[in-house]
């Protein structure tokens, strides 16, 4: 019996990239959810942040499993600053309140993954690394925005810990893989149990 196919339900770069570099096939195909009305409802409810990364996992892996056959994985991280969800900036001076808002805090990014197989989740996984900001100065944060363009606006906390991100932090509680947006080493666990991988 053949393995199944595999689809990334995301037009995220990275976890592109992050499964291509582990050895894994993967069509990316876009969701597209309407991520901002999902989100209101979720915190019109009261939704803990968590959950909320979990549910819009949920919903992009579940949309495009409807319309494709195979395992379709779907991911969602979001920012938890004592437990206020932070979304991605709007512009670089948003990014700079973003930085002013986690200096000298620790926030944690929930960081869900879900898999969907016709139409239906088959497989769930949480992970909330938590990342301690040191107290960063108003010449930084200047200089860190300049030197690391507007690609920050593409990820949720405005820092990519691949780059100069990593200068951010003195303290990071976590999976590497799942920081930059794919918790990678439960994910290829799964796969093995259905054959996509070799056990």
């Amino acid at each position: 019996m053949s393995a199944p196919s595999v689809i990334l339900a995301s037009g995220s770069e990275s976890r592109r990239r992050l499964l291509a570099n582990a050895g894994v096939e993967a069509e990316a195909v876009r969701p597209n959810v309407d991520e901002d009305a999902a989100k209101a409802t979720f915190r019109a409810k009261g939704m803990r942040v968590a959950d909320q990364a979990m549910q819009l996992a949920e919903l992009k892996a579940i949309k495009v499993s409807q319309r494709r056959s195979g395992l379709v994985i779907g991911g969602d991280q979001m920012l938890n600053l004592d437990g206020e969800p932070i979304d991605k900036p709007k512009d670089m001076a948003d990014a700079g309140n973003h930085l002013r808002k986690f200096s000298g805090k620790t926030h944690r990014l929930e960081t869900a993954i879900v898999i969907a197989e016709n139409g239906e989740p088959v497989w769930r996984h949480l992970a909330a690394p938590k990342l301690t900001v040191r107290p960063l100065s108003e010449d930084f944060i200047a200089s860190y925005l300049e030197k690391s363009g507007e690609g920050l606006l593409k990820t949720v906390g405005a820092y990519m810990l691949e780059d100069l991100g990593a200068q951010l932090f003195t303290r990071i509680e976590g999976d590497y893989f799942t920081i930059l947006g794919l918790p990678l080493l439960p994910l290829l666990d799964y796969l093995r149990t259905r054959s996509v991988l070799q056990s």
